[in-house]
């Protein structure tokens, strides 16, 4: 259902999901934001370029296995609905360089580790979803080209030609998250095995470890000139020989595939954006509280007010559709929810950006300097309106859905 139907009446959560959300609040609390400046201070002290990780994610990691925050993003792995899943996503985005990756639910490995889970064989599984899984390796996942208009993905141009009992890869990707990380041990690659074949069927994904001869990682990109830990760079393959069991699916379904793992991968992006706004918001409060301006407060002044609540409004009714879409995945999957998680991806991270935005108009100066997460949060959330699909793809796919879909009324 999308559109003017009756609205669903949600489940209340389980017990586990109550425990589990009050846990995750108080790790939270006591280890993630606590462990925010240690976390800055090696990367600073590392440079820009260095691209490992600082040891305390990997300590918070251990503390939050040992709590049972593990693995959250997966119902097979954790019992969570999608639903349940989100409010406590959502808590991991008011810290989202450190606490998705110490629950192992950062991306790009949980869509991975998703498409491993769905369409992997018993022996991929055991080599690459096991140790992902037990967050002992990292991932990437390759299907961005510099050379086309990636947001079709049917554009891609990557070879994938069969070479006797291998599969030879060969072409050029970019933004390819994760990569640069020393922890990085396999990319999931999407190529054409089929030109020839219909436009969907063209493409196949295949299974490739990092350190396969003639797979160059050539260079990170910066995010409005900041670079992100994991990276996100330019990986090159030439002459690139994997065995035929290193196909992913089946050839030929790689479009499928992909779209299989872009539709979690989207709603868990729109579920930590939230927290992301929600901290903002509250950056946002104590600054008025504390600042005074023509000889009062600013949290007196009615325009701040004003902002303090358009900006709940913004959020609430975003958190509405993210749940909606959740909802939907549970209740009916991802290819019959894709048009809400697609609103979804469109409406939150403007809903975040527009918060962000006014936190960073009342911090003044501090605002847009690295003495706050609000910079950083702002780049990343309007990154965020492009990867996954910009803003128009999934416009274009609403707009065409309504002008086929059947009215409530007749109108005439």
């Amino acid at each position: 259902m999308f559109g003017s139907q009756m609205y669903p009446s949600y489940p209340a959560p389980s017990e586990r999901a109550v425990a589990l959300h009050a846990e995750l609040v108080a790790f939270m609390r006591d280890e993630v934001f606590p462990a925010e400046e240690a976390y800055d201070a090696y990367r600073a002290a590392a440079g820009p370029d260095d691209h490992t990780v600082p040891p305390v994610v990997e300590e918070l990691k251990v503390k939050a296995r040992a709590r049972g925050l593990w693995n959250l993003f997966l119902p097979a792995e954790s019992g969570l609905t999608q639903l349940e899943y989100a409010t406590l996503a959502e808590l991991t985005g008011w810290s989202t360089e450190i606490a998705p990756e110490a629950l192992n639910c950062q991306a790009p490995d949980t869509g991975n580790m998703e498409l491993l889970h769905l369409v992997g064989t018993e022996a991929q599984k055991k080599r690459w979803l096991e140790p992902l899984l037990a967050g002992e390796i990292r991932s990437a996942y390759a299907m961005t080209e510099p050379a086309v208009a990636s947001s079709d993905a049917t554009n891609i141009e990557t070879r994938i030609e069969r070479d006797g009992d291998h599969y030879v890869v060969n072409g050029r990707k970019w933004w390819i998250t994760g990569a640069a990380d020393p922890r990085c041990r396999v990319l999931i690659v999407m190529g054409k095995t089929d030109p020839g074949a219909a436009q969907h069927r063209q493409q196949s994904m295949v299974i490739v470890p990092i350190d396969t001869p003639g797979v160059v990682v050539e260079r990170s990109y910066p995010v409005f000139g900041r670079q992100d830990q994991h990276g996100h760079c330019l990986v090159s393959f030439t002459d690139v020989r994997v065995p035929m069991e290193n196909l992913l699916g089946e050839e030929g379904g790689g479009f499928a595939a992909a779209q299989m793992r872009l539709g979690p991968g989207r709603i868990h992006h729109v579920m930590r954006a939230l927290g992301a706004g929600e901290r903002a918001l509250a950056l946002m409060v104590e600054r008025v509280q504390e600042r005074v301006a023509f000889g009062k407060p600013l949290a007196d002044q009615s325009a701040v007010r004003e902002r303090i609540a358009e900006s709940r409004i913004e959020l609430e009714q975003a958190r509405a559709l993210c749940h909606r879409a959740a909802y939907a995945v549970d209740a009916r999957g991802n290819k019959d929810a894709r048009h809400l998680i697609s609103a979804a991806k469109v409406a939150v991270p403007r809903a975040v950006l527009n918060v962000i935005d006014r936190a960073i108009q009342v911090h003044g100066g501090a605002g847009i300097s690295d003495t706050t997460p609000l910079s950083m949060l702002y780049g990343w959330h309007r990154a965020m309106r492009i990867f996954d699909g910009p803003d128009e793809v999934h416009l274009v796919t609403l707009g065409r859905h309504e002008l086929t879909r059947q009215p409530q009324f007749q109108l005439r």
